[in-house]
């Protein structure tokens, strides 16, 4: 019901708007003016950005959660990401990028495995990292979703610094319908604050440096807690019977109409949920970190025993 009544808000609100051109919205200009006031960029060249504005359908269309429930399926989830086209690249991404991995391992304590699968399931190793005008899609969600507007405008925001920052139009960045860009998926604020130039070119650019990538997904874990050394989830013995030990919970994996699987889940786990705040996705980048990992120490005996 309360879903509903939030699609049905989110409907009023994007119809009543349609007609009006962005920047000469009331709720646009409020925000033009607080983000002039507060930073000091000049009113007229925000309303000039927001007059290039064009309603998306398809981002509002994108961004909504499913009216079904039942549609979460932890088994579907995991055969989307944990599946051979993935595994295989992660080997052959991780073989290829060594190096950068290994500093990044070292620097930050972050295993190589677990920065490669973020990067898998994110871009499939920057295949589909998005080809949306962040702009647009930042500000349709964050003046014609109100669900979720709070959220959008400071990303909004935070995009509109980080073209001040580098220099750039803020026209000049695509992503995902919802804000996310580079090879591994950060949004603005994540980019301005955990993005890291790793390869030592003076420049950040994850839609160009996977060694800045790599680097920067590093940097984004240590920095929610990362603890290296330290394990991610652990199966269960008897499901939701088993007690969580000091120091972990337990994590429910449910497939409608199935069995549901049960692991538990330690400090590293609730640190990948601050790239994805879902148990699915963290677990799914734990397996498919182990799948690649296993992949390539099945090749290394492999090629070992070739005569």
């Amino acid at each position: 019901m309360i879903r509903s009544l939030l699609l049905l808000a989110t409907l009023v609100a994007s119809a009543a708007s349609a007609a009006v051109p962005y920047a000469r919205r009331a709720d646009v200009q409020a925000f033009v003016d607080e983000v002039s006031e507060r930073h000091g960029i000049a009113r007229n060249e925000l309303l000039r950005q927001f007059a290039r504005v064009k309603p998306s359908p398809a981002v509002i269309k994108a961004i909504r959660p499913p009216t079904d429930p039942r549609v979460r399926s932890w088994s579907a989830y995991r055969a989307r990401f944990v599946e051979p086209t993935r595994i295989a690249r992660g080997i052959a991404f991780y073989r290829q990028h060594g190096d950068a991995l290994s500093r990044a391992e070292a620097e930050f304590g972050v295993p190589a495995e677990i920065i490669v699968a973020i990067i898998g399931i994110e871009t499939i190793y920057g295949q589909q990292s998005g080809h949306f005008h962040v702009f647009n899609a930042l500000s349709n969600l964050a003046f014609d979703y109100p669900p979720r507007a709070e959220l959008f405008r400071h990303e909004l925001e935070e995009l509109l610094l980080l073209a001040r920052d580098q220099g750039k139009d803020p026209w000049q960045y695509r992503g995902s319908y919802a804000g996310a860009m580079g090879m591994p998926q950060f949004l603005p604020s994540s980019i301005r604050r955990y993005a890291i130039d790793f390869d030592g070119n003076g420049r950040i650019e994850l839609d160009r440096s996977i060694d800045d990538s790599i680097g920067s997904v590093a940097s984004f874990l240590s920095q929610h807690g990362w603890q290296p050394g330290e394990p991610i989830m652990a199966p269960t013995d008897d499901g939701a019977q088993t007690i969580p030990v000091t120091g972990s919970a337990l994590i429910e994996l449910a497939t409608p109409d199935n069995t549901t699987e049960y692991r538990l889940g330690y400090n590293n786990f609730f640190v990948l949920t601050r790239y994805n705040r879902s148990s699915f996705y963290a677990a799914a980048v734990a397996d498919l970190a182990l799948a690649v990992k296993q992949g390539m120490t099945a090749q290394s005996r492999a090629s070992l025993s070739t005569p």
